[in-house]
């Protein structure tokens, strides 16, 4: 299993701050916005990790994460020079999984309180798995229809009218037939490549398995969810020392 942790895009809505430095290298509380979804991939066992950036903050991702081997793991970098979705984090990281491998991409701006890592270790190699939570604006996401059984049925990208509450979080295990998959895509009307374009592939197939999250999920991309994100990883650590 390799991971992939994209953290390009613009972060244009947490402007002004994101005009010196990339939304995900933001402080939340006391460390860096991308210690978090990389620490979900290193609980999980994963070590070879490919971080994709945007081409203007290259040096200070490097400069905060290294190579690697300060989290016993190995760090390889690509640029994004335009966002165009998702999906096309398969695109730009094709040589790095090269080799067949299964792989977990999370979104370096999305905080999860669930332990996924028996999810993604128990991940059998075949297929798609993707983390559902239950959210009051699922406009805002990419949404999952499950049937009486929790199989998934239907996925929506920010649907206009109510089909679920369940929205797509910012991560996703595939098998090694994801790059192929992606190459198959086409820009969605906003011009991007779609991860529920991608997931629906897998549906088609009947390879698509969903776990639905009961913690805390904030995707923190707007001066609300980054403002919570603070109070949560606050919150968080006061209750460890506690402990």
């Amino acid at each position: 299993m390799k991971g992939i942790l994209l953290s390009g895009g613009l972060g244009t809505r947490l402007l002004p701050l994101t005009k010196v430095t990339s939304k995900q290298l933001l402080p939340v509380y006391n460390k860096p916005m991308i210690f978090y979804p990389l620490e979900k991939l290193l609980e999980a066992g994963i070590k070879d990790i490919l971080i994709i950036v945007a081409p203007d903050h290259c040096g200070d991702y490097m400069r905060v994460l290294g190579s690697g081997k300060e989290f016993g793991a190995r760090f390889t970098y690509e640029i994004q020079d335009k966002p165009e979705g998702i999906a096309q984090a398969f695109l730009i990281g094709e040589h790095f999984l090269r080799s067949g491998d299964s792989v977990t991409l999370i979104l370096g701006d999305n905080l999860f309180d669930d332990d996924i890592s028996t999810s993604i270790k128990q991940f059998s190699g075949k297929g798609a798995k993707i983390f559902a939570r239950e959210v009051p604006d699922p406009h805002r996401f990419g949404v999952v229809v499950l049937d009486e059984q929790g199989k998934a049925i239907r996925l929506v990208e920010k649907p206009t009218e109510h089909l679920s509450s369940l929205a797509q979080t910012g991560i996703y295990v595939y098998d090694s037939q994801v790059v192929g998959i992606a190459k198959q895509l086409k820009p969605s009307a906003r011009g991007e490549l779609e991860i529920t374009d991608l997931n629906n592939a897998y549906l088609r197939q009947g390879q698509l398995a969903v776990e639905v999250l009961t913690g805390e999920w904030i995707d923190a991309g707007t001066f609300e969810s980054y403002y919570r994100a603070n109070k949560w990883a606050y919150e968080k650590l006061k209750m460890q020392s506690a402990e």
